[in-house]
């Protein structure tokens, strides 16, 4: 019987230790590359829609209708939407960004542009606590959103203000010319 087991034993260890042929590559994974790039696209003549039964303005934003960027749950979503362009002490422009939510009050009572998300799409929203029926379209049509998505890894070490957009760009080490600009 101890023949038997030695036998087995040497004969396993052998086939265990052989090499063979490499094989086939397997399928591209992921690589971890990704993981490091932050995502920032900005979406022109966003339109909201009401919602009656809610009393609220609502749009969907599908990032795989922007980006081929692939966001993880984990991740860190931010909203900014443009309040205006205003004039610099040098004769030049700059567009002021606000990151959501933010708060406008007005004379029947406040409103508020908000937002939520998963890692398929970002959902905005004009909350409000009055009657929204009649909003200004000016609240609600030709809106220009950027949406910044940021790697949890990248998100951790972050240490600047969120709220300002120019320190987001900075910090992520971003320019103008790596915002993907899209119409809705």
């Amino acid at each position: 019987m101890k023949k038997i087991f030695i036998l087995f034993s040497v004969l396993a260890a052998g086939l265990i230790s052989c090499e063979g042929d490499q094989g086939p590559q397997g399928p591209p994974g992921y690589d971890g590359v990704d993981a490091e790039m932050p995502a920032i696209f900005e979406v022109e003549n966003v339109n909201y829609d009401y919602e009656a039964d809610n009393n609220l303005w609502s749009t969907l934003l599908t990032y795989s209708d922007f980006t081929d960027f692939e966001v993880f749950e984990n991740d860190v979503v931010l909203v900014y939407r443009l309040d205006s362009t205003v004039e610099l002490n040098d004769g030049s422009t700059a567009d002021a960004w606000s990151l959501m939510p933010q708060n406008f009050f007005l004379d029947k009572g406040t409103i508020q542009y908000v937002y939520n998300h998963t890692f398929l799409d970002t959902e905005l929203f004009i909350d409000g606590d009055h009657d929204l029926a009649d909003l200004d379209t000016g609240f609600t049509d030709n809106q220009v959103i950027r949406v910044a998505i940021i790697p949890a890894l990248m998100a951790k070490d972050f240490n600047g203000d969120y709220s300002n957009f120019s320190d987001v760009m900075g910090a992520l080490k971003l320019s103008e010319a790596d915002v993907t600009k899209v119409q809705m």
